[in-house]
């Protein structure tokens, strides 16, 4: 709202320093510092609330060490995160651009059905909370409304890298922007693949028809992604700092893509406006941060699935939108080896009861951390080198970009 309203007063009463919410880095830094304030302010403050309406963590006997320290700890602190993020980006970002109106959906979207979630294991004491069916139902809800639009609206398009180079050099030539599903693959020459070409072999107007590998695609990553992150956030600042350490990322990709000068010289895909992602990833960031002032260990609050299933659609559909798709078995490698070790564990338990009447299992414990735990790490030693590890594989999600 500011960045209208500081472009109206500049505009017709030039009012110095309004000029300054033009400019996407003030804006970026300002939603940051924003989102930073309110975790780290406003967030102790719902913190107590929660404590005052007992809306404590109910602890399974897992068998770990420190677990039963855990009970009674504040949970549904993703509410946090989302607020945090949210009035920064209303404040400062372009909240007409079609990409930010998806990232507002997909917040609120996954912070209720989160909400749900935890309502039904807090006030109605039922540990498995919000039945699975439902929670996939709602992500491919979400999927199906992301990929419709980003197919189907006219203000997602590309600019090609041929007409790209010739607007530089003839500054009268404005480059078109063509409608397209092409994404980023890595470690291939061209680092493009269009999703129409997957289904070139119908024939002539194949094109036309690519909405039914692009729509579904989208739905398994957004569905993907977000059960990943809930996976994950079983320890103390696991989920968050894995969370920021994408978000940084996914900030770096978003600003290149949008900036048509590095993404020429870095040859990297130009997607116009996408630079205003940055200003909705650094209130995001800025949140993220935020809440794990309070979530380190020992935490203080849990995100609950409120938490974990927003941070993972918002980071699925960030990574859609930058067409980055592709990188995150890379990117969000912890969130990946997170949901194949349950799906190991259970399947080969399943596998191993029907063949010889026991089953057996493949780790100590799934999701992975836990295994790790059960082997005798301490939980803030295990997320300092999962942090590492995340990091790791952000430099290598960077490099593979010219790895080809």
């Amino acid at each position: 709202m500011l960045y209208y309203l500081f472009e109206y007063l500049e505009q017709q009463y030039q009012v110095p320093g309004a000029g300054l919410f033009g400019f996407l880095s003030f804006r970026a830094a300002m939603a940051t510092i924003s989102s930073l304030l309110i975790a780290t302010v406003f967030g102790k403050r719902i913190i107590l609330y929660l404590q005052r309406q007992q809306i404590g963590e109910s602890i399974r006997e897992l068998g770990l060490e420190g677990q039963t320290q855990k009970a009674g700890t504040p949970t549904m602190g993703g509410i946090i995160i989302i607020l945090a993020t949210l009035v920064p980006v209303v404040l400062f970002a372009k909240i007409k651009e079609v990409y930010i109106v998806l990232l507002i959906i997909t917040t609120v979207w996954m912070g209720i059905i989160g909400f749900i979630d935890d309502y039904i294991k807090t006030f109605k004491k039922d540990k498995e909370g919000l039945k699975g069916i439902f929670k996939v139902v709602g992500q491919v809800i979400l999927g199906l409304i992301v990929g419709t639009t980003l197919y189907f609206h006219p203000g997602v398009t590309l600019k090609s890298s041929d007409d790209l180079q010739r607007s530089l050099v003839e500054e009268s030539y404005v480059a078109p922007e063509l409608k397209s599903t092409a994404t980023t693959i890595p470690f291939v020459k061209n680092n493009e693949l269009d999703y129409s070409d997957l289904i070139a072999w119908i024939g002539d107007g194949a094109a036309d028809y690519a909405w039914l590998i692009f729509i579904p695609v989208v739905i398994f990553i957004v569905t993907a992604v977000s059960n990943g992150a809930n996976l994950t956030d079983g320890i103390d600042g696991l989920a968050a700092g894995t969370s920021a350490i994408i978000a940084a990322t996914l900030a770096l990709f978003a600003w290149v893509s949008g900036n048509i000068i590095f993404s020429d010289y870095l040859d990297v895909m130009f997607i116009p406006r996408a630079g205003e992602l940055v200003v909705f990833i650094g209130a995001f960031l800025g949140a993220l941060i935020g809440f794990l002032w309070y979530n380190a260990y020992p935490a203080q609050v849990f995100m609950g699935d409120t938490g974990s299933l927003t941070i993972g659609g918002i980071i699925a559909v960030i990574a859609i939108i930058v067409r980055k798709e592709l990188l995150i078995p890379l990117l969000c490698g912890i969130f990946f080896a997170e949901s194949l070790s349950v799906m190991i564990q259970v399947g080969y338990f399943k596998y191993t009861k029907k063949k010889t009447g026991v089953g057996k299992r493949v780790f100590a414990m799934s999701p992975l951390h836990h295994h790790f735990q059960k082997k005798g790490y301490h939980e803030s030693k295990l997320v300092s080198r999962f942090w590492i590890v995340g990091i790791l594989l952000a430099v290598l999600t960077l490099v593979t970009l010219k790895l080809r």
